[in-house]
């Protein structure tokens, strides 16, 4: 959600600024700008829309300059306007600011500003920066930004430029992502690494209420009393090949059908299978005190939710121990229970979501142990969290998660395996569970090597309206992720059920023209689940079924089937999932959807 680039060094600016938001365009966007120091004073260009129609605007007379800031917005306050979009000046001109998180205080302070003469052109909070900035200016530009920072509420991740220190970008953070990009004699500002992994590998990652000052003679990370803090250099280790499509045409596709490599990067070296074990030392905490845990919160938002919900009923049923899932934009709001022996896990693809990090705080505020799971390397969750399970699954660009989602299942899995070994459960049963693991990864690609059945299914519904997803045991949660992701990348209306709620309201939308989407495996459910099969085609809905082998009892009720492995019950939906996944890719693109890029949506969603 939104970006920030920034650039300084011996270079023209605008180019490297172009290229590190396009690498930034997968967060979700409605306007771009650059602002350039360009040896008068600060040039900036600006444009509703995608990045090509920024660069068509800078085409024949690109500013130059070889110091300068980006922004990718993602309209919060007031719509995608060119007037809107960022970089945004101060009254007197002489400061461009970049800012991603809300300002929660900004009404009253912009009245205070315009008391004082101040005028806003636009609709967002923003713009209270840049003017708070200029008022606060007396000759050191770190000063006043923080001095600006002591009066605002909220978050930000923000860079700044002023035409009276043309060689400086200063840059903070609270609650939005920042880092410094470390080059030979030049330096980068990125919101996501990915922006300027084409220039260098070595960062410097910004904790909250931390103030970065790059100028061509180095850099400086100061705290808001604008004391010197000693950071660390971390390294990223991804290629910028994981960020390309790779010949796919999107970026979704690609992650679909990188699964098989990245369940087994998410297992590599942690799996045990002989011992019937998982080797989980990043979590941090010792047998003795994961023995002692009688009770776990999981909060997540979306896709991790659902990986949530399949997580707490293994956890349930291997490990007897109580999982309460909650909704991370819930959590902090309520009195929720957590007690000495709580074990609170977060999930999130990016590490950066900000109603999960803040419910992680509000956790740990309570004396619980945390554990993230996350997917990105040096993100703030990461960091925070007390330990926990990086999933290698590489950057995912894609807006609908993927890869992520099953990373996040195999990866509970693994948790769960330790848990359970650690109590009561059996060698055997531990192997039986590893075992499985082991095979998935196979078991996924026999899937995707038959995508092209999927793809003959999504063709007979791409003018579909709604779609019914239903799911009983772990499948309920496949059959939210599955109404999810379509809903997501195709806007077609979609709602996922446990099958047997049909009952109890969704089976008056059920006629001719409602396509029912049932994850109907022969598990321990698969009984019941086929009375609720009966139940829809009495009512001549249309039935695509996701099956593990020939049933007679199926025989004549199912208009669309298709078939995935068998494996133990509590992976059943990781491989449900790859077929659904699929199947709304597939009706997306034959309904002509930006599928990397759903409208309105956001990678990772960094404000309330």
């Amino acid at each position: 959600m939104c970006g920030i680039v920034g650039y300084v060094g011996p270079k023209l600016a605008t180019p490297i600024l172009i290229d590190g938001l396009k690498r930034l365009e997968y967060r979700g966007y409605d306007s771009a700008g650059v602002a350039i120091m360009n040896g008068k004073g600060v040039e900036t260009r600006k444009a509703a829309g995608k990045i090509a129609r920024l660069e068509k605007a800078i085409f024949d007379d690109p500013p130059h300059g070889t110091l300068g800031i980006g922004h990718t917005r993602w309209a919060t306050h007031g719509p995608p306007t060119t007037t809107n979009a960022h970089p945004h000046a101060s009254h007197n001109g002489t400061i461009a600011v970049v800012h991603n998180g809300i300002i929660e205080n900004a009404t009253t302070l912009k009245r205070s500003l315009e008391a004082r003469g101040y005028v806003f052109k636009s609709d967002t909070d923003t713009e209270v920066l840049a003017h708070l900035i200029e008022a606060a200016y007396a000759g050191n530009l770190e000063a006043a930004v923080i001095e600006a920072l002591h009066q605002v509420d909220g978050t930000y991740g923000m860079a700044v430029i002023s035409s009276a220190e043309p060689d400086k970008i200063v840059a903070a953070r609270k609650g939005s992502p920042l880092l410094v990009g470390l080059g030979d004699g030049e330096y980068y500002l990125a919101s996501d690494a990915s922006a300027v992994l084409s220039y260098t590998r070595e960062v410097v990652y910004l904790d909250d209420d931390e103030v970065a000052v790059l100028t061509r003679d180095g850099y400086k990370i100061l705290d808001l009393d604008a004391s010197l803090q000693d950071k660390p250099v971390s390294r990223i280790d991804w290629d910028l090949a994981q960020i390309e499509r790779g010949g796919y045409q999107h970026f979704m596709l690609k992650e679909i059908f990188e699964q098989p490599t990245t369940i087994t990067d998410t297992m590599r070296g942690r799996l045990l299978v002989d011992e019937g074990f998982s080797k989980l030392g990043g979590i941090n905490i010792l047998a003795d005190d994961l023995k002692a845990v009688d009770n776990i919160v999981i909060t997540a938002c979306g896709t991790s939710w659902h990986s949530a919900l399949i997580g707490k009923m293994m956890i349930e049923e291997l490990c007897r121990i109580p999982v309460a899932v909650e909704y991370a934009s819930e959590f902090r709001y309520r009195n929720p229970i957590v007690r000495p022996n709580s074990l609170c896990i977060v999930i999130s693809q990016s590490g950066e979501t900000a109603d999960t990090l803040a419910a992680m705080r509000e956790a740990k505020r309570r004396g619980a142990r945390t554990m993230g799971l996350v997917n990105v390397v040096g993100s703030t969750i990461a960091r925070e969290s007390d330990g926990g399970i990086y999933l290698h699954a590489g950057p995912e660009i894609g807006v609908a998660s993927t890869k992520a989602f099953t990373s996040q299942v195999v990866a509970l899995v693994l948790f769960t395996l330790k848990m359970a070994r650690l109590r009561d459960m059996s060698v055997e049963k531990g192997r039986e569970i590893a075992q499985a693991l082991a095979a998935l990864p196979a078991q996924v690609q026999s899937i995707l090597d038959r995508a092209q059945e999927i793809e003959n299914i999504a063709e007979e519904f791409k003018r579909a309206q709604n779609f019914l997803y239903l799911g009983r045991g772990y499948n309920f949660p496949a059959a939210l992720e599955g109404a999810l992701k379509l809903k997501e990348i195709s806007y077609i209306h979609a709602e996922g059920y446990p099958a047997a709620e049909m009952k109890h309201g969704p089976i008056a939308l059920i006629d001719e023209m409602m396509p029912v989407v049932f994850i109907a495996p022969h598990d321990a459910v698969f009984d019941k689940i086929t009375s609720n099969i009966q139940e829809v085609k009495a009512r001549k809905g249309k039935i695509i079924a996701i099956t593990t082998r020939e049933e007679e009892a199926l025989e004549g009720l199912i208009d669309y089937e298709f078939r995935v492995p068998e494996t133990i019950d509590l992976l059943t939906p990781v491989l449900a999932s790859v077929p659904l996944q699929l199947l709304a890719y597939y009706i997306a693109v034959k309904r002509g959807c930006n599928v990397d890029q759903p409208r309105n949506l956001a990678k990772s969603v960094t404000v309330e």
